[in-house]
């Protein structure tokens, strides 16, 4: 009986190692996103029905085109939203996510590109990345993104 017990230990040693083993690169993958937030803008909520059977959103019906939201509440300073293709849209930020919002700010677009009159930094509108982010060792931010869900003829944006 001893040596039966002496091999149930030892085999439940084994399994007992593994998820030990799991647990500990699991701790390790976790990872501290403070640092990720954005300080400049704030996170506010908010939720706008985009009808892409009115004209001001007509745009949209197309791949690549761009539209500038700018009723009041929703964003810091608007959001532009485009049209990725495959009925899929993104929503982004339209004041500049590399300072605070100002008089200057909000983001000016030209084709699928908009650019931040403060300091004059690019972003690409089809995925919201820096596209002239300087090698100055500084922390620099891509557009910050909203929730976009298509929904029938309209296009539900959110945070």
């Amino acid at each position: 009986m001893l040596k039966f017990v002496q091999n149930f230990l030892n085999i439940m040693r084994f399994p007992m190692r593994i998820s030990i083993l799991i647990f500990y690169f699991a701790l390790l993958s976790c990872s501290d996103d403070e640092g990720r937030r954005n300080p400049y803008l704030a996170d506010i909520n908010f939720n706008f029905e985009v009808n892409l059977n009115l004209p001001l959103y007509s745009p949209l019906t197309n791949i690549g085109n761009a539209v500038l939201v700018e009723t009041q509440g929703v964003g810091i300073r608007g959001v532009y939203v485009v049209n990725t293709g495959f009925d899929l849209f993104r929503a982004f930020e339209a004041s500049c996510p590399n300072h605070s919002p100002n008089t200057c700010s909000t983001m000016e677009s030209s084709g699928q590109v908009a650019t931040c009159g403060c300091e004059d930094f690019e972003y690409n509108l089809l995925t919201g990345q820096q596209l002239n982010r300087p090698d100055d060792g500084e922390r620099y931010y891509d557009m910050l993104e909203y929730r976009a869900v298509k929904s029938g003829n309209s296009v539900i944006i959110s945070n």
